[in-house]
């Protein structure tokens, strides 16, 4: 069996977990593995790290602390947003704190922002990583090592 090195392309099965247990992201929920290249900015640097040297079949439990996963939340990334920039058509989402809203940046790129609070004039929009902050454990199966 090939072992993983860098640049590997692989496909795994991951569930990523908080402290309390609870599930935040799984492949397994949609019954299909990901697959991807190693040092291509998919995963976090010291993840992709603990993936070198393993074979199909294996199933390690990598915990991650803030600073290598998600960082840390940055206060400069909450933003208080007009609440008129909010369509609120029928049938658009309702505004609702712990919401996720997809804001078009001037790229046309989207990013999420999480709506932390709103008030008559307002609304204040996370956008750090909606686990930044937290402390994971990725439970990965390796499925396929192509490369």
């Amino acid at each position: 069996m090939k072992p993983i090195q860098a640049n590997s392309d692989i496909a795994i099965h991951f569930d990523i977990r908080l402290k309390d247990g609870s599930i935040a992201d799984s492949t397994r929920s949609i019954g299909k593995p990901f697959r991807f290249q190693l040092g291509t900015g998919v995963f976090a640097e010291k993840l992709e790290e603990k993936l070198l040297g393993l074979t199909v079949g294996a199933k390690p439990k990598i915990m991650l602390l803030p600073e290598e996963a998600f960082g840390e939340p940055h206060p400069a990334q909450i933003y208080q947003v007009p609440k008129a920039k909010f369509n609120q058509t029928e049938g658009a989402d309702p505004l609702e704190v712990g919401s996720i809203f997809l804001f078009t940046q001037a790229n046309g790129r989207e990013i999420p922002g999480i709506i932390q609070a709103i008030d008559e004039h307002e609304v204040t929009v996370d956008f750090n990583h909606p686990l930044a902050g937290q402390v994971v454990l990725f439970d990965i199966e390796v499925m396929e090592v192509f490369t």
